[in-house]
């Protein structure tokens, strides 16, 4: 027998499985062919009997075959009517195969078996009304006309049977059909909530995949930057060489900090001790080291102002590529102007500097503009890059708060 499984929404209806349906159609069968040989018993002749189990028997196929098994029924009680003047027990196969008929079959076979069905209600009854009025009785006593009040109960009773099997199959057909269609219906929700799912993990892994990108590629660069900065400091001044080493390392711990964080993005862990999104409160520490060298003049907005914490993340973001690369490409002796401000409901990042500038193109081929272009986008935001006035580089960011 089949189990209920889980589907979107609520469970599957009860139903039986290939195997229960099988031992079903047997019983079912075993049954009225046991009420058939019950029969032998009475006094009725034994063609009648073997004519009720030939009505029997075709409901080994009302499943796989209904129009079959009904037209087969539909025969078998018909000459029994035919043949004999009452009822028998092998008729209550006919409601069954009617039910079939209508459960499993076409559409267009189902009214077809009940008009078929109309018929033999018609002629079973005058055939049991007449042999009920003639019965017994001498043929010398005057017999009451056949007349529609004597005719209609039993039609009409005979009619309402297979009326309510016809209809019973049908709305069992019916409601098998829209359980199928809700089913499905669940499955393909299912299967695109699944595929959104899908879309949204390999959208955070490209996010995560860009995070990473900044996080390395400023800090290794940071650090290079100030390691050959402090190379040349030794010789002359051995304390900035000592302060420039704790810059780099203070660097390396940083990036450090902020792989583990996305590592742990990736791997779906909630350590208390990954730091948060950076955000516009991390401004000044990203940019101390080179404002302390010279490198960058920063004028950031006092006091800071409060945004979403995706807004505060791609402002931050957009400073640290920029600077990245700025000195990546700008030249060795270039310096940078860093400045975030409000301008009525935006913020506005301008991250310009005065070095060579032409290959910090967009058409070079790294991921770091497209990345700051697609980050303001999601915000609704627009980024423009290109050549400063006066020479050099500039980003230019406006993002809606």
């Amino acid at each position: 027998m089949s189990t209920p499984a889980d589907r979107p929404g609520g469970r599957r209806p009860w139903r039986l499985g290939p195997r229960a349906t099988q031992w079903f159609d047997a019983a079912l069968v075993a049954g009225l062919l046991l009420l058939v040989a019950a029969t032998l018993g009475i006094d009725q002749p034994l063609y009648v009997t073997a004519l009720s189990g030939l009505q029997v028997l075709p409901l080994v196929w009302r499943r796989h075959r209904p129009a079959m098994a009904f037209a087969l029924v539909w025969v078998f009680s018909g000459v029994q009517a035919l043949v004999h003047d009452y009822p028998a027990i092998g008729q209550l196969a006919y409601p069954v195969a009617m039910y079939s008929l209508a459960r499993f079959g076409r559409p267009r076979d189902a009214w077809v078996g009940l008009g078929l069905s109309a018929v033999a209600t018609g002629v079973a009854t005058y055939v049991w009304v007449m042999a009920g009025r003639y019965d017994g009785l001498p043929p010398t006593v005057e017999q009451e006309p056949l007349s529609l009040q004597l005719f209609a109960p039993y039609a009409l009773s005979i009619g309402a049977i297979v009326v309510a099997a016809w209809a019973l199959g049908t709305q069992a057909r019916l409601r098998r059909a829209y359980e199928a269609a809700l089913m499905e219906r669940g499955e393909r929700m299912a299967a695109e909530a699944e595929e959104r799912t899908r879309a949204a993990a390999a959208e955070e892994r490209t996010r995560v995949a860009r995070e990473m990108h900044d996080v390395v590629a400023h800090g290794i660069t940071g650090m290079i930057v100030q390691a050959d900065g402090a190379r040349y400091a030794a010789e002359q001044d051995p304390a900035v060489a000592v302060r420039t080493l704790g810059t780099i390392a203070s660097t390396g711990r940083e990036a450090l900090t902020e792989m583990r964080r996305l590592l742990g993005l990736l791997r779906g862990t909630s350590d208390p001790e990954l730091v948060p999104q950076p955000g516009l409160g991390e401004l000044p520490a990203l940019l101390a080291a080179d404002v302390e060298a010279g490198r960058v003049r920063a004028t950031l907005p006092d006091p800071t102002p409060t945004v979403p914490d995706g807004v505060a993340l791609t402002v931050f973001r957009v400073v640290q590529e920029s600077l990245t690369n700025v000195r990546k490409h700008a030249g060795p002796d270039a310096t940078a102007e860093v400045r975030v401000r409000e301008d009525g409901a935006d913020l506005v990042v301008t991250v310009a500097d005065d070095g060579h500038g032409a290959a910090g193109s967009p058409t070079s081929g790294g991921l770091g503009l497209v990345g700051m272009r697609e980050r303001v986008a999601v915000h609704g935001g627009s980024l423009d890059v290109g050549p400063a006035p006066g020479g050099g580089w500039q980003v230019r960011a406006r993002i809606p708060r």
